[in-house]
């Protein structure tokens, strides 16, 4: 999704083939994600934030200013039908190029609406819950915080920065298709494939169009360079995450005691593995729902996501659940999502103008609602396998579930009696080399490999146990735990104003 996002900035500006921009793309990101690991990611996207919100703001302003205001914006918006109807002989029907009469409504109708209500409610709730609270690139984030205050405060911060896209991006890139309307709307396939590679839609150009055409040369150097960063940015979060969780989770099943240069290793070809699949995938992120890429991210995470929030939610407040119900419920909750995926790509969303023959019962669900049943389904089959086997002792439990939050008693990990007190080996390699300095070329591989780091300080029974208290302590002070609750209060009624005003 981001690298196709990114590829379409750069094909529209400089005017390159679409897998070579991809390839351009992609080999910036792997080359600081690769040398500068977790700490650049962070700290790019904490400077690349700054950058795109003054960007997309003075964006925003040029646009509404071409387009003569908001209420201007609005009665526009509702004309802005493309001057091509007609394909081969037959005149396409008005609902596939005419604006939607709720297009400025947040809930819409519960059957006939692209984005019912009640999906919107409770399915992109199922799958914000998955998102904010368990995915890999959020949770890594929290985890980095210097303490509980910080991490609130970031969500908070990060939550301020989710009210501004309705406003400055959204809302421009409505703007766009009133500014350019018979690229942007256009809905006659040979039109479409001419104007943006992709015979279903051109709705993803809308945005990087408006930047191109509208900004005067040097703001529109400065918004191609915004949307890249974040682009990227987005892209080295997820390369990053996902290299964490492959030598972490699944690299260490397979090689119980790997050396510490080992994992790097591991960790950067499964980086480049992701890459090879991001490229062959990005046809089918072309292609699917229509065209349009907002549709494609909310559907992917609809079949996939649910059972992970249904694990977390029960994990949290059923202390009855066990290792085997959530293993059984990822497992059919992942068949189950994957089964509806693969099938809707394979007979292909279509487009307004030439319909998919998917079967109504694969595809007439509408993926938001797909995400309510699976996540309910998920919890049925996770609570039952549960049931039905032992549960985990309280010992294992304290602090991890919500009935025994408060609990003062030690912890003993689930897996503590499987560990081995085995000594500490050492790297043979460093061992080998020791005394030795390394050439050049060598300290160059090192460097790049992120093997170069230097070893800290052996620390004493006693300094391990403070620092693990220091980094398992949630106590906050009072004055900034009060700063950080009051603003959580503040975007909660900025939320709901927004959710009320657009309804």
């Amino acid at each position: 999704m981001y690298i196709f996002s990114g590829a379409i900035f750069i094909q529209l500006a400089i005017g390159l083939n679409l897998y070579l921009a991809i390839i351009i793309l992609l080999a910036i990101t792997a080359l600081y994600t690769i040398t500068g690991g977790l700490a650049a990611v962070i700290y790019t996207d904490t400077l690349q934030t700054f950058i795109m919100v003054v960007g997309s703001f003075i964006l925003m302003g040029f646009a509404f200013k071409e387009v003569g205001g908001y209420d201007a914006f609005m009665q526009k918006y509702m004309e802005a039908i493309p001057s091509n109807i007609s394909y081969g002989n037959t005149t396409i029907d008005s609902s596939c190029y005419r604006p939607r009469e709720d297009a400025f409504h947040i809930f819409r109708d519960p059957v006939t609406g692209d984005l019912p209500w009640p999906g919107l409610i409770f399915g992109l709730s199922i799958l914000a819950l998955w998102y904010w609270c368990t995915d890999q690139v959020i949770v890594q984030r929290c985890l980095s915080g210097k303490n509980m205050s910080h991490v609130k405060a970031g969500c908070i911060m990060c939550g301020y920065l989710k009210l501004l896209p309705m406003f400055i991006i959204v809302m421009p890139g409505m703007i766009s298709r009133i500014l350019y309307t018979d690229v942007v709307a256009c809905v006659v396939p040979d039109i479409c494939e001419k104007a943006c590679g992709t015979a279903v839609g051109c709705t993803n150009i809308a945005y990087p169009k408006m930047v191109v055409e509208l900004m005067p040369n040097g703001l529109r150097g400065l918004m191609l360079s915004v949307m890249l960063a974040s682009l990227m940015s987005s892209l080295t979060s997820i390369f990053n995450s996902a290299s964490t969780l492959f030598t972490m989770d699944i690299y260490t099943k397979i090689r119980k005691r790997p050396s510490e240069k080992e994992l790097m290793l591991a960790g950067r070809a499964f980086m480049l593995l992701l890459i090879g699949i991001s490229i062959a995938w990005v046809p089918v992120v072309q292609s699917a729902q229509s065209g349009q890429l907002f549709d494609y991210i909310q559907s992917v995470t609809s079949y996939l996501g649910p059972p992970i929030a249904a694990v977390f939610v029960l994990g949290i407040f059923c202390k009855r659940v066990n290792e085997q119900g959530a293993f059984w419920g990822l497992m059919f909750g992942l068949l189950a999502g994957l089964s509806r995926m693969i099938a809707e790509f394979a007979y292909g969303t279509g487009s307004c103008v030439t319909p998919s023959n998917c079967p109504f019962v694969i595809c007439g669900i509408h993926y938001l609602y797909f995400a309510i049943i699976l996540f309910g389904v998920s919890v049925i089959v996770i609570l039952a396998v549960s049931f039905m086997t032992k549960p985990i002792p309280d010992v294992h439990l304290y602090r991890l579930c919500w009935s025994l939050r408060n609990s003062k008693e030690e912890r003993i990990d689930l897996d503590a009696d499987d560990e081995e007190d085995i000594p500490d080996e050492k790297d043979e390699e460093s061992v080998s080399e020791a005394g030795e300095e390394p050439g050049c070329l060598k300290k160059a591989y090192n460097w790049f490999c992120g093997l170069d780091q230097q070893k800290g300080p052996k620390l004493s029974k006693e300094e391990e146990e403070a620092l693990k208290e220091k980094l398992t302590d949630t106590s906050e002070v009072p004055l900034w735990r009060n700063v950080v609750n009051v603003n959580g209060i503040i975007l909660l009624t900025v939320a709901v104003f927004c959710h009320a005003f657009f309804a």
